[in-house]
């Protein structure tokens, strides 16, 4: 469709100005081609002549990628992504249109913060993601892998010290628990720890702030990232200290749990929804089941999960 096609080439350069008019423009897009998400906004009795803002907008609760196809075009899937689970969950699957555009979507969101991924080495220590078929996250630490600097790649045991000393800026994308389990290494100052989050019932849950100051003693480093994405979603947001902020075409606000049309103003504890105008060919607008608040800079935290939540994804802690 050429609706897709002028979004994709226009979605990186949508700023703060732009955003309104550009998420309005993708909700009545998708309103009209995306059958779930049609039924959904009636249901709310909410249409494109009713919606004026982004309160206003229906979010999409994520459960519904677990029972439906939720698709905004009929372009072939080359990719199916599904979240994190056992064989005895029903996992959410994200029907990927153009798998070249979300990679293009994560090199242009990773190197807005850290800069040309040719400059890094990638060392991957992301056991329980291998794991599982057909993850976001390890696509897109694949496609890392492949476009950046030799001697990039995934590690399954623990005796990774030497990958460290000389040679090219590391990073070291890991999940929690694989991350606390590693022996203590003194890195360089231009190493980068990520944490992608998720104990995955191997240790004993923590804040973040416990997991940061622990990765911080055992790598002898000032700072720990940290990066929040989820199979829903084809963006990705970053940052240290557990505060994110996402790339201009996508943004969280924080709702009233029991009104999902009330925002909640900074400082605020609510559910955290998201808009990823990424997600073009799927559901742009969603509401997850994560908890959170905006800071004053207008990036936001991630406190924990709703009690009757599942556990998955990215970010499970408590």
């Amino acid at each position: 469709m050429e609706f897709i096609q002028d979004f994709k080439t226009e979605i990186f350069s949508i700023n703060e100005k732009s955003f309104l008019d550009s998420s309005l423009a993708l909700f009545d897009f998708q309103y009209h081609n995306n059958l779930i998400y049609y039924q959904y906004c009636n249901l709310l009795k909410r249409t494109p002549k009713t919606v004026r803002s982004i309160e206003s907008i229906p979010f999409l609760p994520i459960e519904f990628f677990k029972k439906h196809a939720i698709k905004s075009s009929n372009n072939t899937t080359t990719k199916i992504f599904q979240s994190s689970g056992t064989t005895d969950t029903v996992r959410s699957k994200h029907y990927i249109k153009d798998l070249k555009f979300y990679h293009q979507v994560a090199q242009r969101i990773f190197e807005k913060v850290f800069g040309p991924l040719v400059s890094y080495r990638i060392i991957a220590l992301l056991p329980s993601y291998l794991e599982q078929s057909n993850s976001s996250l390890i696509d897109m630490v694949d496609y890392f892998i492949q476009h950046s600097k030799p001697g990039s790649g995934y590690f399954l045991d623990q005796n990774i010290e030497n990958e460290f000393t000389g040679g090219p800026k590391t990073i070291l994308f890991g999940v929690s628990y694989a991350l606390l389990d590693l022996k203590k290494i003194s890195l360089k100052p231009d190493n980068i720890v990520i944490e992608t989050g998720g104990m995955k019932g191997r240790k004993k849950e923590m804040t973040r702030n416990e997991l940061h100051f622990n990765l911080m003693k055992n790598f002898n480093i000032s700072e720990i990232w940290s990066e929040y994405g989820m199979t829903e979603l084809q963006s990705q947001a970053y940052g240290k200290c557990g505060s994110f902020t996402f790339p201009g075409w996508a943004s969280a606000f924080i709702r009233e749990i029991n009104d999902p049309f009330r925002f909640l103003e900074q400082g605020k504890t609510g559910g955290i929804n998201i808009i990823d105008l990424a997600n073009i060919e799927s559901c742009a607008f969603l509401e997850t089941k994560d908890l959170g608040r905006i800071q004053k800079d207008n990036s936001f935290e991630v406190l924990g999960r709703f009690d009757n939540s599942d556990i998955r994804g990215c970010s499970l802690f408590v």
